[in-house]
């Protein structure tokens, strides 16, 4: 098994940098998943992981090789786009050992690779069939089965679930994560959905405009966020914000007015901040408990009750148009435009100062 290491990786476009001294190492055997929203710069931190990206500055090693000028063919890596890229007029067979022929690799190995390839990702009754005659979760069985083939010492995955139906994602989140066992190789994996991070990931690494805002393992970021922005990104749905200002501290505890309720709620906190500063209280929809159960009753406005099965989201303002979406027992009803009570335990909630960086 191999580890990637990045030190201080930049990328420029022109005078735009993309990329911002990005170091990270990945364990071998670990599965990194990269998570961030659109345009944040993780395909393009992949792309040059892979070599289909120059860097502009800093250093990629993968197996304590500096591979910066290494080509891509050479850097033992195999990836897997979003687009399946099949050759149609192919069967799967011939599609999975296409590379491996065309770079002369013996006959008898190439049909070794390709069963075992077949075995793992359970495609045996699919070699003779060509691409349109598979669906859209086989496809991309096949084309991970294309990267397994070339026995790489890293996985590099791009969005690779992006193009299949929400029952077909869950299945395919299943299989990666069992093949990840099963080979225990190094994978890379690139993806907006926080949902495939938390679920894939031994660590996951939230970007946000080129720059890396926390690493670490799925729970860490959803239990221990360091700012606002790992805060809403991780868990769905989001976390809830709400408008304060901090009154006081004695001690560790710290009292916060939410100024759009005139509530107040009082968190325990390493440093108190200045009373009179403005600050954001958090609190996830799941976390929410009945009026008078917990230390900050709010009152709400419902906008749209989401009934799902088991659970259901409700989704309400505060009174000064606020959003707040709270996580209910399925057996709870309610009608658009009543008042709903809800409270917020102080041990749950999160506080942040007006940049958005943690206040512990």
């Amino acid at each position: 098994m191999t580890g990637v290491t990045l030190r201080g990786v930049r990328k420029t476009f022109g005078t735009v940098q993309t990329i911002h001294g990005v170091d990270l190492h990945v364990d071998p055997g670990e599965f990194v998943v990269f998570v961030g929203p659109s345009g944040c710069g993780k395909s393009t931190l992949l792309r040059m992981i892979a070599g289909l990206e120059d860097i502009s500055g800093g250093e990629i090693s993968i197996g304590g090789r500096v591979v910066n000028d290494v080509e891509p063919a050479q850097r033992g890596i195999a990836m897997v786009f979003q687009s399946y890229a099949l050759y149609p007029h192919m069967t799967v067979r011939e599609n999975l050992s296409f590379g491996l022929r065309m770079n002369g690799n013996p006959k008898a190995d190439t049909e070794r690779r390709v069963a075992k390839a077949a075995s793992i990702l359970r495609i045996d009754p699919l070699m003779d069939r060509r691409p349109k005659a598979l669906s859209g979760g086989q496809r991309q069985r096949v084309a991970i089965g294309r990267a397994i083939v070339r026995e790489p010492e890293v996985f590099l995955f791009d969005e690779p679930l992006s193009n299949l139906d929400a029952e077909l994602r869950v299945q395919m989140r299943v299989e990666i994560a069992r093949l990840h066992n099963e080979l225990g190789a190094t994978m890379i994996y690139v993806t907006h959905d926080q949902t495939e991070a938390m679920t894939l990931a031994s660590r996951i690494v939230v970007l946000r405009a080129g720059r890396v805002e926390q690493v670490g393992a799925p729970l860490d970021l959803y239990n221990d966020p360091d700012n606002q922005f790992v805060a809403g990104f991780i868990g769905s749905p989001r976390m809830n914000f709400l408008a304060a200002e901090v009154l006081g501290s004695e001690g560790r505890m710290t009292r916060f007015l939410l100024v759009n309720q005139n509530a107040e709620i009082t968190l325990s906190l390493g440093a108190a901040p200045r009373p009179g500063e403005a600050a954001v209280v958090g609190i996830r929809p799941e976390h929410f408990v009945p009026a008078g159960v917990g230390d900050c009753d709010l009152q709400l406005t419902l906008d749209v009750a989401e009934h799902l099965g088991g659970t259901s989201f409700l989704y309400a303002n505060t009174r000064a148009g606020e959003p707040v979406v709270v996580e209910a027992e399925a057996s709870a009803s309610a009608q658009a435009g009543s008042r709903i009570a809800v409270s917020i335990p102080a041990a749950r909630a999160f506080a942040f100062d007006s940049q958005g960086a943690r206040l512990r």
